[in-house]
């Protein structure tokens, strides 16, 4: 899509500078993960096993590594590429923690990495329809990022998402010794999937709380975590746990921050839980959903 800057009520637009060189790219998200996509930066080349990964990085929250590569060609398998990576990493899992601990001033353990939330970043100035076809497997643990620079000095990056949640790879693991290893141990979570264990009503009690947090702000957006849903702008502003019969909902603020009048966030600061935050809520109804969602912006406000 065209950009465009206003000038004296005049749509101007605005002309795109690519990445010519893809270490150019790949220096701008290395120095910005922590902006982008909430990553902490582990190491740059990492070669093993003949193999060079661009990008190392860990995701705090889910306590999993990510890999990420940079593409300017389009003659290269996103699936192939993909999986190869996936399977370095599960056969060398001792290799990356010793990385991360060497190059962040680390201590972590084996037992520490949650390699089932372990997933695989592409990014590039495009994709082909071949390579958008690999987001349609809803348990392939893959994101496609398109990048775009302007002359304004303004650089874009989406995320495609996809147009089905039907296929498995399972279906590919039949074919694939690399691939259904990876199948088994790595995986991916869905909204769909924390919904299955909700009672129909409380279904609809979420997709009502949903509707209302995301008119917060457009910034922020979905990610769902193995053990929750979280909604988060430049960190998270809340998390939701999804039960049977009820909707259980952290409040991303610091005790003793919160403005609560009436007092019905519970204080979790010395009790352990899966969201962040200092505060819970747990509804079963929408009769304080529109109180509850006033807190949440305080959160937003707070933390964004």
């Amino acid at each position: 899509m065209p950009v465009y800057k206003l000038s004296k009520k005049q749509l101007v637009p605005i002309k795109e500078n690519p990445f010519k060189v893809e270490k150019n790219l790949q220096t701008l998200v290395e120095n910005n993960l922590a902006i982008l996509f909430h990553l902490q930066f582990v190491r740059s080349e990492f070669n093993l096993s003949g193999l060079r990964i661009d990008s190392l990085a860990f995701d705090n929250e889910a306590k999993a590594f990510v890999i990420i590569e940079y593409k300017k060609g389009t003659n290269y398998s996103v699936v192939d590429q993909g999986m190869s990576y996936l399977a370095l990493m599960l056969n060398n899992k001792a290799e990356f923690i010793l990385e991360y601990n060497e190059h962040c001033s680390g201590t972590l353990k084996r037992d520490d990495v949650d390699w089932s939330q372990s997933k695989i970043l592409f990014i590039s100035p495009s994709f082909t329809t071949f390579q958008l076809e690999v987001i349609n497997f809803k348990d392939l643990p893959i994101e496609l990022w398109e990048v775009r620079r302007y002359e304004n000095n303004t650089v874009r990056f989406d995320q495609h998402k996809p147009l089905s949640s039907v296929a498995t790879i399972k279906t590919v693991s039949k074919k694939s010794d690399v691939v259904r290893t990876i199948a088994q141990e790595v995986k991916t979570y869905t909204e769909e999937q924390h919904l299955k264990a909700a009672q129909p009503h409380i279904a609809s009690l979420y997709a009502r709380f949903k509707e209302l947090v995301l008119a917060i702000s457009p910034e922020i957006v979905i990610k769902p975590m193995k053990l929750y849903i979280s909604f988060r702008a430049k960190t998270n502003v809340t998390d939701v746990v999804i039960l049977a019969k009820a909707l259980k909902i952290f409040v991303n603020v610091t005790k003793g921050v919160l403005n609560d009048p009436k007092g019905i966030a519970r204080d979790i600061s010395n009790v352990g839980h899966w969201g962040n935050g200092d505060y819970q809520i747990q509804i079963n109804s929408d009769d304080e959903l529109e109180y509850i969602v006033s807190l949440i912006r305080q959160s937003y406000k707070i933390n964004c």
